[in-house]
């Protein structure tokens, strides 16, 4: 199993806020059948197949463009391990047993 973290911006749009544009690009995984992901101040984070969840990170990047917006920039952060499991749960756990 690996993880993703996807930050998708639109750019020049005529507001500074571009949260309608994130929950555009969210409810790409909230369609998405046995997919974890959680949503972070300044991404989304998610859970599964490589292959899987790089094609949903596509997705998110192509339905952020509309008439309003005509560039998208998505920055995407892999993490697969070869070597045991690997979740989101599991590295958090990591970190505060060790505090």
């Amino acid at each position: 199993m690996a993880m993703i973290e996807v930050s998708v911006v639109p750019l020049g749009t005529k507001s500074p806020s571009v949260s309608h544009f994130v929950a555009d690009a969210l409810r790409v995984l909230k369609s998405a059948h046995g997919i974890k992901y959680e949503l972070t101040p300044m991404g989304t984070v998610i859970e599964g197949d490589l292959d899987v969840i790089l094609d949903l990170a596509k997705e998110m990047h192509r339905v952020t463009f509309s008439p309003e917006v005509k560039r998208v920039v998505t920055s995407i952060k892999i993490d697969d391990r070869s070597d045991k499991p690997l979740t989101m749960a599991g590295k958090i756990s990591s970190v505060w047993q060790k505090i």
